[in-house]
């Protein structure tokens, strides 16, 4: 639920590294506290689990042609890129497109608990999930 506990991790490693002790174990004392304080959540590992079983069940399905690239006349006139809606170019830099393959329904693999920084990511999947319904009706 704090996706900012890594780079604390992160940064702690490399102060140990790079100035020994004892500056280097306070580097880490630091990011052991703030470690135990930090709100905890496993979505985003039960969200990775449930994409790769999603994975497995579904075989190599290819992506969408519309979001594949044509480089070539060959793909292109195989619809390749056909229907594409740029997402920066859309109202409110959400196209709303599907990137599912062709056959596979869309699923939301993540489910964001109530705390910390993953109650800003729920509001966020809200946000995305009535544009798309008012861009699909």
């Amino acid at each position: 639920a704090d996706p900012q506990a890594q780079s604390v991790c992160i940064d702690a490693w490399n102060t140990y590294e790079r100035l020994g002790s004892p500056e280097g174990e306070l580097a880490l004392a630091q990011a052991v506290i703030y470690l135990a304080l930090a709100p905890k959540s496993n979505s985003g590992y039960v969200a990775f689990k449930a994409a790769q079983r999603a994975a497995r069940s579904t075989g190599s399905e290819p992506p969408p042609k519309h979001i594949l690239n044509a480089p070539t006349r060959l793909m292109k006139d195989q619809g390749y890129g056909k229907g594409y809606a740029y997402d920066h170019d859309a109202e409110d830099g959400f196209s709303g497109q599907g990137y599912f393959p062709d056959g596979m329904e869309r699923a939301s693999f993540f489910q964001p608990v109530e705390r910390g920084f993953e109650r800003d990511l729920r509001r966020r999947l809200d946000y995305f999930a009535n544009l798309r319904a008012r861009r699909q009706s």
